[in-house]
């Protein structure tokens, strides 16, 4: 096929060869315009007042115009007569300039994804507004951009593919809110599933799945203050994280609504955390997915805040919000895989774009999904660029990578002869690693303020170390560890304990060789693990007074926090994603107290710098009652810089009290109760136990000073010394 003919079947790769402006060698100018429907077609000047050339057809649906080259006017419109009547635009294939810009530097810098490709909302010369569309698809035959500024016509705006792989082209009158989509011919010419944009800013829901044109500089940020807040120093401050799936939080009283809008959100959540005095909210994934029962870790469009809730806007709203309450916002990130849906990423142009070619590193085992190729400079620039674009765009603090184990390892999940070693043998993927090292340097580089934390369940070295050092680059690392030796310490029978109290103290043998943030996440009461109350062992008053004494003993334990919603109020059955939270079972006192303890083990963990400033220090924690096993008991002191404030904590993990007992302190005083898991109002029992405590000069548990104290059961007890 001619250029012509390739142009009418929709599987041109060169339109500016063929429509708009063509240039002859006698000084003419030929303007050919493609309108199979059209009765007739003229070309205008700019404000369309008047024809400066009628234009013929060729009884192909092509129409050509001839004039002089000093006749042609910038930008001129095409006037198109219709049976139903006519219609002007202004001609997209006059904009060369304009199209091809966009992607000349593109490959320069990650933050260039999502500067110059995808829907860009742009002022052409002479005035002419509309979007200059980009989109990355080295294979393919032919794109066009469809929409319902072209009645979803593949025909009418087939896009110029250039030397870099992008496929362009600015459309004039294209605004924000139209929806669109690209139609790809794979390399054999056949033509694909329609596409949604790849870093599209805006994507409707199931069936349409349609990209939005945004406009990011719309919204008027109100959160200056909180951005340019001086002396971050992350890792000697508190930070108590509440994970939340916004669309099971709460639902709507509104039957024929199914979630909570983001402005809602921004009211009724950002209250309840301010209440319960958490620092930090940390969503599950909001990038758009398609499956609600992925949570959001299958995820489709990077760029793009899920509409389930609402526009971009209304997530930018969310997180506004949360700052200017003083909360700040971490979102899950999942760089590791993507799913099959034939609307997104998966052979995208008919082969391998985003993920890699051989399904030995290509397909993950365990979620059904592709994986990027972190080896791929194209993947990696567009994966880079994204987590830039969320810190950029919609100013969050933090972001918690997903699966990064799954990464780091070429055989994660995979028996023999199931994975390909990398070049020298071994099973890690030194491509993946390289990239995540890229991101976080990046993030950390051009936002001095962010965070970022990783999900990694293996003991891979120095992931929350400096990438000079050799390090990933993280700036904390979940202690998966810390999580399922002190959960199974705890859903043992009291009785049974004492045969597993290395399970309660081995964590703190490897707490410095990362910076640590102790997680109790959604992943611990969903798929048959039931909630935290049913994990505990023992009767209704056990149950509760099991999990009071964990809480405070995470709140002792150096790291950072993290509780996913419900845990804080003993929800009683595990976590359903398609049902808000037992909120009703704050109507009984038990759950009430838990959640009153929680609220107050926040309060507690801020006061006391003790029990947050030196998380990441030997000098910050040293062990008291270590080995006593045979009462499940522990004690521990955890010091400021200094030790200029120390706090004493004692976890009692069995039902029974013990009176007078004596712990050793560092240092000299009185040291005040601050803490109690046992109090009557957290639906403890109350057991007798002094309010201070003054520490006298008796070594005991290796410790200059030591006091005596009633220690209740089932109960972590704190006392400050100042």
């Amino acid at each position: 096929m001619n250029l012509e003919q390739q142009i009418l079947a929709g599987k041109c790769p060169q339109p500016f060869s063929v429509l708009g402006p063509q240039v002859q060698v006698d000084g003419t100018v030929l303007i050919k315009v493609l309108f199979p429907t059209a009765r007739g077609v003229s070309i205008l000047n700019a404000d369309g007042s008047a024809i400066i050339a009628k234009a013929k057809p060729n009884h192909n649906g092509i129409f050509t115009a001839s004039l002089q080259q000093e006749h042609l006017v910038f930008p001129y419109r095409v006037n198109i007569t219709l049976e139903e009547g006519e219609h002007q635009y202004v001609d997209p294939y006059q904009f060369t300039a304009q199209a091809y810009h966009a992607v000349h530097f593109i490959d320069h810098a990650p933050q260039n994804v999502y500067q110059q490709a995808g829907a860009q909302l742009i002022t052409a010369d002479a005035g002419i507004e509309g979007v200059r569309f980009a989109v990355f698809a080295p294979n393919a035959s032919a794109v066009a951009v469809i929409g319902d500024f072209n009645a979803w016509n593949a025909q009418q705006h087939p896009l110029q593919k250039t030397d870099l792989g992008y496929w362009v082209l600015f459309v004039p009158g294209v605004r924000a809110g139209m929806k669109y989509k690209f139609a790809i011919h794979d390399q054999h010419g056949h033509r694909l599933a329609d596409k949604s944009d790849p870093i599209g800013f805006q994507q409707e829901q199931y069936p349409s799945h349609s990209s939005v044109v945004y406009d990011h500089s719309q919204y008027r940020w109100q959160d200056k203050k909180w951005l340019n807040r001086k002396n971050q120093h992350p890792y000697q401050q508190a930070m108590s994280i509440y994970e939340v799936h916004l669309g099971s939080w709460k639902r709507p009283d509104d039957p024929n609504k199914t979630y909570l809008s983001y402005q809602q959100l921004a009211e009724d959540l950002v209250a309840y955390v301010k209440s319960m005095s958490y620092t930090h909210i940390e969503v599950l994934p909001v990038s758009e997915f398609p499956f609600d029962g992925s949570w959001g870790y299958q995820p489709v469009g990077l760029f793009a805040p899920t509409s389930r809730f609402g526009d971009a806007d209304g997530f930018k709203y969310f997180v506004d919000q949360c700052h200017q309450q003083g909360v700040g916002v971490i979102i899950d990130w999942v760089p590791a895989h993507f799913p099959e849906d034939p609307h997104g990423l998966a052979k995208f142009d008919g082969s391998c774009v985003y993920e890699y070619e051989d399904p030995k590193k290509g397909w993950h085992p365990d979620w059904n999904s592709y994986i990027y190729d972190f080896g791929k400079d194209t993947v990696r620039q567009f994966l880079v660029g994204n987590a830039l674009y969320w810190f950029d765009k919609f100013h969050v603090d933090a972001i918690r990578v997903d699966a990064v184990a799954s990464m780091l390892y070429l055989d994660y999940s995979r028996d023999h002869g199931e994975w390909v070693p990398n070049v020298d043998g071994s099973n890690h993927n030194y491509e993946a690693i390289s990239l995540l090292q890229w991101m976080n340097t990046a993030v950390y580089e051009q936002f001095p303020n962010a965070i970022t934390i990783a999900e990694e369940s293996t003991s891979f070295a120095g992931v929350s170390r400096p990438v000079s050092a050799g390090g990933l680059g993280f700036g904390f690392k979940w202690n998966m560890g810390w999580m399922n030796d002190s959960l199974s310490y705890m859903e043992k029978d009291s009785a049974y304990r004492k045969f597993h109290h290395g399970e309660l103290t081995f964590s703190m043998v490897y707490a410095y060789d990362e910076n640590f943030v102790l997680p109790i996440s959604h992943d611990e009461v969903v798929h048959g693990k039931g909630s935290m109350l049913d994990k505990m062992p023992g009767d209704e008053w056990q149950k509760f007074a099991n999990l009071r004494a964990f809480y405070g003993f995470m709140f002792g334990h150096p790291g950072k926090k993290l509780q996913f919603m419900g845990n804080e109020f003993a929800q009683p059955v595990e976590w359903n994603h398609d049902a808000q939270l037992r909120w009703d079972v704050l109507k009984h006192p038990m759950h009430a107290g838990v959640h009153a303890l929680y609220a107050d083990l926040n309060k507690v963990y801020q006061r006391y710098s003790a029990l947050h400033m030196l998380d990441h220090e030997h000098g910050g924690f040293k062990w008291g009652d270590l080995h006593n096993a045979e009462q499940s008991m522990v004690s521990f002191v955890r010091m400021s810089k200094n030790a200029e404030q120390v706090v004493l904590v004692i976890c009692n993990f069995t039902p029974v009290p013990h009176d007078n007992m004596r712990f050793g302190v560092p240092k000299s005083g009185k040291y005040q109760l601050i803490l109690n898991t046992d109090e009557s109002r957290y639906g403890g029992s109350d057991y007798v136990t002094k309010k201070s405590a003054t520490a006298k000069h008796q070594q005991h548990h290796d410790m200059p000073y030591s006091l005596s104290i009633n220690v209740p059961p089932l109960a972590t007890v704190m006392l400050v010394c100042k």
